[in-house]
């Protein structure tokens, strides 16, 4: 994630937390910072890792909040991926296109300049465009493989 996302999202929680009185915790900028130095999708668990990595502890409801609170301010995106809720930063440079194993639920991020190129063009009327996002369903060459597999041990067997 770039530098001037971080800022931004920062600059937005603090403007928040200004206007409504709030508390600036350190927990909330943690949570926060740990969220847009992460890579793409991530869980709750993966998040709460990566701040004991970083030797900064939180609970799971300080968790939780924290990512209410963000889903609110439009600083995180909720994703439903393979039966799972996932999260993101929000304010992302450019837009995401991934492809999505319908099997084992691998995600992977898929270079497209030609589709990115079509979606910043794209002029939407009365509506103010924040995050784009494209998902392609499909099975991925591992799982195809196995599947082929299974398919082949069962054709021999019937065979015989």
């Amino acid at each position: 994630m770039e530098e001037r996302e971080k800022r931004r999202a920062k600059e937005i929680l603090s403007g928040y937390l200004a206007a409504t009185k709030h508390r600036r915790t350190p927990e909330r900028f943690a949570v926060l910072n740990a969220i847009y130095d992460m890579d793409g999708e991530f869980s709750i668990d993966e998040l709460g890792n990566l701040l004991e990595r970083k030797r900064f502890r939180v609970s799971r409801a300080t968790l939780y909040n924290s990512i209410r609170l963000f889903l609110d301010l439009h600083l995180v995106v909720r994703h439903s991926i393979h039966n799972n809720t996932r999260y993101s930063a929000a304010l992302q440079p450019h837009p995401r296109f991934q492809q999505i194993c319908s099997e084992c639920g691998r995600i992977k991020d898929v270079d497209a300049p030609k589709v990115f190129e079509a979606l910043e063009e794209t002029k939407l009327k009365r509506f103010h465009r924040d995050y784009i996002s494209i998902y392609a369903y499909g099975i991925c060459s591992s799982c195809q493989g196995r599947i082929t597999r299974r398919r082949d041990k069962k054709n021999r067997k019937i065979k015989k």
